[in-house]
């Protein structure tokens, strides 16, 4: 079983308020989890009103699936119109095939 984490950074460039950095960034984990069946969420700088990272997990049975599905992920959050993508991280771990 592979396992793959992936951390977003964002800027939303529009916000002009908390309020409006979480209407943004809300909208974008939603889209991720129904379009890729991912677990994703909002992880650390929770105040800061310009910015946001994401956190996302995905679980498969091959590493090269997982690998072209992060690059998608990246690819769909770099084309949403109200956040910017300023990092992209990504670690997979194999959690052994013995039970």
């Amino acid at each position: 079983m592979w396992i793959a984490i992936l951390r977003l950074a964002l800027l939303i460039p529009g916000a002009r308020s908390l309020k409006d950095r979480r209407q943004a960034v809300k909208s974008l984990k939603e889209r991720i989890r129904n379009r890729f069946d991912a677990a994703c969420n909002e992880v650390g700088d929770l105040e800061t009103w310009n910015r946001a990272y994401l956190g996302i997990a995905l679980v498969g049975n091959e590493k090269r699936t997982l690998e072209d599905l992060a690059a998608e992920i990246s690819r769909y959050a770099q084309n949403d119109a109200q956040v910017q993508v300023t990092g992209f991280e990504k670690d997979f771990l194999n959690y052994g095939d013995s039970i």
